[in-house]
Formats: structure tokens, sequence, C-alpha cells
């Protein structure tokens, strides 16, 4: 195990740093050594550091940065499943497998996610309402716990630790080893489809009619507009294409696939660059320029999913005191407080230069999962006076619609609205106390929330 060294660390969001000893983990020795030599502030394991909040932050403790622990133990091509450690990446599992006809089953807008991160954030995709969260796609995964055990859980191995674990932002244990179903797939281009909404009524009515036709589908929305142009969004939908819908040219290496990232930006950007005036600007520009109504349009993986993976370090542009990504979800049924949402957001002066909308399917037995059956609104807030004004409103509104916000995210909502929102979340702690009596697996997260 290589030395330690004390860091501040922050999520995405570059808000909050808090100060831990940083621990290299190359593999299941590494972290049973970390987790013998604790301290009273505990530990918690740690990817590529994509959570936006203080997830896998540990102040005065330990936190083991799990990214070397990166190989590929076994490879199933005929059953389309793979045995991987859990510090690998989604992107090098693309690199990796693409060009062999599998792709991960469940990706984020994001390709740098670690497999052990996906699990315990319990990532969620475009593909939520055919496909499921991430973990539903695990055979089984290896847990290092407290008391220095290893224990194979899975759906049907200890089912309340599995799905304690999956969801439960590494509160747990340490994910060492995963087995993951993977998605066969003919071609790495997507056809897509595009349609252009007037307003939130017309997208809700759109995906609630057609969602169904397509394996992945997401929403970009217009949050500043206001009025009747209110919700006004960009829909894109698709499906990997076939290799015979392919071009002649790209027939002759269907399944090419490169994830580069093309620009980087600055390492200082001035606070204040994204506001409401360079937002509605940016927007509008980006509203008319889209397609009306557009089929079958052969796009690469990357644009598809990860169009800002081709940005390094693209969180800079919000300025140095950072920002807040806010997604909560409401249930079918509540597409008035979804409305209501989109109604105070855009009236609010809070720009949000990314906001994406969802459809999504039925959720899973996680207690800390954050999917459940209904519409999700995610939104990048620059961190400006008065924002924890508007996300303090918002999240009495979702909590009175029966909905809730996405852990992996979250950097400041109230305990008492967090346990209205999870319901299961008794459960939760009653399972953490079964594996880790003592707390030993912890986060500045687990200690704001008192999970």
């Amino acid at each position: 195990m290589a030395d330690p060294a004390t860091v501040p660390l922050t999520g995405w969001g570059r808000t909050a740093p808090t100060p831990a000893t940083v621990v290299p983990v190359r593999g299941p020795e590494d972290a049973g050594t970390a987790l013998a030599a604790r301290t009273q502030r505990g530990l918690v394991a740690r990817g590529l550091a994509r959570s936006y909040n203080d997830a896998a932050q540990n102040a005065g403790g330990l936190v083991l940065d799990m990214t070397a622990a990166d190989r590929v133990l076994d490879v199933d091509l005929a059953g389309a499943e793979i045995e991987v450690e859990a510090g690998i990446s989604l992107d090098r599992l693309m690199n990796l497998f693409v060009p062999m006809g599998l792709f991960v089953p469940v990706t984020p807008g994001t390709r740098y996610v670690t497999v052990g991160g996906a699990i315990a954030a319990d990532i969620h995709g475009k593909n939520h309402h055919v496909a499921g969260t991430f973990s539903q796609h695990v055979a089984w995964l290896d847990l290092l716990t407290a008391d220095g055990q290893v224990r194979r859980i899975g759906p049907d191995r200890d089912p309340d630790l599995f799905w304690a674990t999956a969801g439960g932002m590494g509160l747990t244990g340490v994910i060492l080893r995963v087995r993951l179903r993977m998605t066969p797939i003919e071609t790495s281009r997507l056809l897509v489809d595009t349609d252009r909404t007037p307003d939130l009524d017309s997208l809700m009515t759109l995906l609630t009619e057609t969602d169904h036709l397509y394996d992945y589908s997401v929403a970009w929305i217009d949050c500043v507009a206001t009025g009747a142009r209110m919700g006004r969004s960009v829909l894109t939908r698709g499906r990997f294409a076939r290799r015979d819908e392919l071009t002649e040219k790209q027939r002759a290496d269907p399944l090419r696939y490169s994830g580069a990232v093309r620009l980087s930006t600055p390492g200082v950007f001035p606070s204040g660059l994204l506001n409401q005036a360079t937002v509605a600007a940016f927007n509008e520009v980006w509203y008319r320029k889209s397609p009306r109504h557009k089929r079958d349009q052969l796009q690469t993986i990357g644009a598809f999913f990860h169009p800002l993976d081709g940005v390094g370090n693209w969180n800079r542009v919000y300025g140095p005191r950072g920002f807040v990504q806010y997604q909560f979800v409401v249930p079918h049924g509540g597409e008035d407080a979804m409305r209501r949402a989109l109604i105070r957001i855009s009236s609010s002066g809070h720009a949000s230069f990314l906001a994406v909308l969802k459809r999504f399917g039925e959720g899973n037995p996680g207690m800390l999962s954050f999917p459940v059956s209904g519409w999700t609104l995610a939104l990048d807030i620059p961190v400006v006076e008065g924002l924890a004004g508007l996300l303090d409103e918002l999240d009495e509104l979702v909590v009175g619609a029966g909905g809730r916000v996405y852990l992996a995210k979250d950097p400041r909502v109230r305990p008492d609205l967090f346990g209205q929102m999870y319901p299961r979340l008794e459960s939760f702690r009653d399972v953490r106390r079964r594996v880790d009596p003592e707390g030993v697996f912890t986060s500045d997260l687990a200690r704001r929330l008192s999970l």
C-alpha cells in the first residue's frame, strides 16, 4: 500500500472542501490494511469523485482511493458477463468491450464513474424506463465489511445487505469485486430521433405516449423560459443501430469506438459567468438550432450519452464558488408539482445552464435508491446568494408530492425532510447497524444526514 497523504477533498460541484487522509488501494489486501489502521473518524471509499456532494469526503478520517483497483478478472462474451475490480471506470469498460460488442447496462451523463461508485450511488441513465438502475444488472459483489470479512452478496445472497449497499453511498463497506451483466450491441452507433416541444405539457404528453418505443430517452429543458414557453424542450431518444442500418463506410468497422477528451477548460473562471442573461441567450440559440422533428440520425456513443465528457474539467466553468446539481423525482400523478417547481425555478433568477428531464420506470428494492416511477428533473445551478432558500422551497414542494432528492447529488437537504423522502431509511440503518455497529464506514454525508 502506498503512503497516504492528507489533502482537501470536494465532490464534482467543488463546494465545501474538507481534509482527509487519502489512502491508495490497489486490491483487497490494501483495503483490509486500511480498515485495520482506521482512526476514530472512520473511513469511506472514493472513486472518480463524480458525486456532486460530500459522499466521498470524510473530514479528519481516511478516504480510500479505489481507482488503482481496476483489473478485469473474467470475461464471458457468450453470456455477456464480466467480473471486474470495483475501481475500474465505465470509460475503461467501454474502451475494452464496445469493440467486442458489449456495452455497459446503464450509464449516467458521464463515463468517468467507477463500477463501485455506480453501485454505491445506484446510478440511473437514459434507459431507466426499460432497464432500471445499475445495481439491477449486478449478479454479485464482494464487500469488505467492518469486521474484516469479505462477503459475497447479491439479490439472492443476503439481499438486505445487497440492497442496502446499492445506493448506500459506501456506508456498508468497501465494494471490491463485481460480476456485471453487460448489454450486447451490434454497432457503436445509435439511431436517434429528435423532437422539439414548445412547453412542459407538450413534452410530458409526448413522453407518456411514446417513450415505450425507445431504449434511451432524455429531454434538455429550458428552465429560464417563462410564460407560455415554460418548459420548452429538445427531446432526444434512440436505440443502438443494427449493422444493416449503418452507412457503407461505417459497416466496415461497426464497433469502432473512441472516448477521447477533445478540449480542456482553463483552471480559473470568474464568478458570475453563468447568469440569467448568458444562460437565457444560450438556451435560445440551443432551442432554435435544434430540429423540430428529425428521425434516424446516426450518433456516436459519446455524442449521445456523454457530450460533456469531451470537455475536460467542465465543472470549472461555474467559477471558484462551485455549483449544485439539484435532482428530484415526483411520482406519476405529481405532474402539477413539476409544473410548480419549474415556475418557481424560471422566476427565481437562478440560471440553470444544464437541465434535463426524464421519465423513470419502476423503482427497485434499494433502501436508499433514488428512482421511483415518475418524473425526474436535474439542474446545475451556480452557488450564489439566495440559492439555499430556493432549494429549501423546492424540497418542501417535492416532499409534498411524495417525491425525493438524489442522495448522490444533494449537499444540503434537511435531515428531517430526507427521512420523509426515503421511507425505508430506518431499514437501511438497521442493516448498517448489523454489519457495522460502531459506524466504521462513514462520511461527511453520513454525519450530515445521520445515516
